[in-house]
């Protein structure tokens, strides 16, 4: 069964996963950009130095696990399209507005993470509630593809529909929690959102499509 043709839509994905592997590309790069080399000091006081700087290795390797994975797991979305509308593209262009924004975030987070009082809540809310936005973003891009399979080479079963779903959304929860979280403990809220990151190391998509029989 193939899936209903849009007049709109334009054939093929191409353009837009070149263009959204360019913003994944200088995102994660530019994570890079905030770890410092440590001004020369007294002798042996370089362990030290770098003990002194752990937050910003631990925002930078949780970011860039973070945008990784959702590269990877923008790739594996796109391969189940086989065409994209007008709306698909700015969708898609409010997820890398909220990718482009993590360097920032993270580059925040890494600033205040032992900073301590409200400095450090309020950082560790911003970097949650960006990663809650893009999650958002990317949730949506999904549910316009596959709202009657008119992006899809066939529909995808209500079985599957809602099991990738639910999926995305379990993720999505707990970044909403972490926003709140942020105030209690922001160390705390980096870990989570490192755990976060491993769930989605698993393909929510081909994981839920195996066995699917189209309704």
């Amino acid at each position: 069964m193939t899936a209903p043709t849009d007049d709109t839509a334009i054939e093929g994905t191409g353009r837009v996963e070149a263009f959204s592997d360019g913003v994944f590309a200088i995102a994660i790069t530019l994570l890079v950009l905030e770890l410092r080399v440590p001004e020369g000091g007294t002798a042996g006081a370089l362990w030290h130095t770098l003990y002194h700087d752990w937050p910003s290795f631990a925002a930078y390797v949780t970011s860039f696990f973070v945008i990784g994975i959702m590269w990877v797991n923008h790739h594996a979305m796109f391969r189940q399209f086989v065409r994209a509308d007008r709306m698909l593209l700015f969708l898609n262009l409010l997820l890398l507005l909220w990718t482009a924004l993590l360097p920032f975030s993270t580059a925040l987070l890494a600033r205040y993470l032992d900073a301590g009082g409200i400095d450090s809540h309020v950082a560790a809310a911003l970097y949650s509630a960006n990663l809650l936005l893009a999650a958002i973003a990317y949730t949506a891009v999904w549910w316009h593809a596959v709202r009657g399979g008119r992006l899809l080479a066939a529909p995808l079963s209500r079985a599957v529909e809602r099991s990738v779903r639910l999926r995305f959304g379990a993720g999505t929860l707990v970044y909403a929690v972490t926003v709140a979280l942020a105030f209690v403990s922001a160390p705390l809220v980096l870990v989570v959102q490192f755990v976060v990151a491993l769930y989605y190391c698993f393909d929510q998509v081909a994981s839920s499509r195996r066995g699917q029989t189209t309704t």
